[in-house]
């Protein structure tokens, strides 16, 4: 399906949902229940990352029996989708869905809730998080802008990236222009890359117009969807920057703890459940879609090679020392307790977990 065809029916199909939801919540709203508003950072109907957004709304609405209805709005609808958090700061809007890191100029530690070069996984990103006195540093941080943040979702490893050109070495990624957000664009700044960060929606033209020389966005899903195929063959895997991307949904704190507590709980324990739901999801597609990318559009898979690797995590250790050694105490603070956690977490990763996969990897298979 063509990118354009994509959207052209998804907008026609969300119209269609949003139609029959404001019917169902009319009545809803007339008794005086709660109507919040979510903006996003995903196209309509974006699969994964829009979906869940809108699967998360449709939960709330739906187990609070109406009493919390959630109205969502795609990016541009209401506001460009780099501004949802800024929405909700303002007032504009009630709750917003998108990714920590696309925030760190707010904050540089709002960048370790959503992805960090050659760090945690999405299971060790949530026992951070929800175990380890992750969330309670995040609050902190977001308690300075009046809103509440919870992990929404996660796509686990990323793709590394469209490129139109293979790439030996080091010296391929000088000068090269290309979209990629958070701490991992900084590692492919020192690098030697022009990084710059666009929303979904816009990656597409600007590799189309020249303006980026490459892009890379999620994994096969949603890079399928978005097109990238038609202007750059070479895929590249897996991500050294984003080892499992976490998507947040923010609100309005001040409403939030207005919220009877049962609406408070139903509205942490759905982003709970979003949070493995989009995980599943992303498992079931990614390898789907790379098998469409490369059996129907010829995109070529290639591993980055060793030099590039071992180049990013010098970097990336470069970039985290540095954070936590010249932050401001909060940004400390989060980046303390991150490797903290990532020392400990990682044990059953590297010890057992990556043990099992080289061994099923070696050994087994399944006809």
């Amino acid at each position: 399906m063509k990118r354009r065809d994509f959207f052209l029916k998804a907008g026609a199909a969300t119209a269609g949902a949003a139609a029959a939801a404001t019917t169902l919540a009319a009545p809803a709203i007339a008794q005086g229940n709660i109507t919040w508003r979510m903006v996003t950072t995903w196209p309509q109907n974006f699969p994964g990352l829009g979906v869940g957004a809108q699967r998360l709304a449709d939960r709330i609405t739906a187990a609070s029996g109406g009493r919390l209805t959630v109205q969502v709005y795609a990016a541009g609808e209401m506001v460009p989708g780099l501004q949802a958090l800024d929405a909700v700061i303002d007032g504009s809007a009630e709750m917003s869905h998108g990714a920590a890191y696309y925030w760190q100029n707010k904050s540089m530690g709002l960048s370790f809730y959503t992805g960090v070069p050659f760090g945690m996984t999405n299971r060790e990103l949530a026992a951070w998080v929800r175990h380890m006195g992750g969330q309670q540093l995040w609050d902190e941080i977001y308690d300075g802008f009046g809103v509440q943040g919870f992990l929404s979702g996660d796509t686990g490893t990323q793709a590394g990236g469209w490129f139109r050109n293979e790439l030996t070495g080091v010296a391929d990624i000088q000068g090269l222009r290309f979209r990629t957000p958070g701490l991992g664009g900084q590692v492919w700044e020192k690098l030697g890359a022009s990084v710059t960060n666009l929303a979904a929606g816009d990656i597409f033209p600007a590799l189309q117009n020249g303006t980026l020389d490459a892009a890379e966005f999620v994994g096969p899903y949603n890079d399928l969807a978005l097109g990238f195929y038609q202007i750059a063959k070479n895929y590249y895997f897996p991500s050294f920057i984003e080892p499992g991307l976490a998507t947040e949904l923010v609100v309005d704190k001040a409403k939030y703890q207005a919220l009877p507590q049962d609406l408070q709980d139903l509205v942490r324990f759905v982003c709970q459940a979003e949070y493995d739901e989009v995980a599943s999801d992303f498992a079931a597609n990614d390898p789907r879609a790379l098998q469409t990318l490369v059996n129907d559009h010829g995109v070529t898979v290639r591993q980055f090679p060793d030099e590039i690797m071992e180049a990013g995590a010098v970097a990336a250790k470069e970039i985290l020392t540095d954070i936590r050694d010249n932050g401001d105490d909060l940004t400390k603070r989060v980046a303390e307790s991150y490797v903290e956690a990532f020392n400990i977490v990682r044990q059953k990763t590297d010890g057992t977990d990556s043990l099992y996969l080289r061994a099923r990897e070696q050994y087994f298979t399944l006809e």
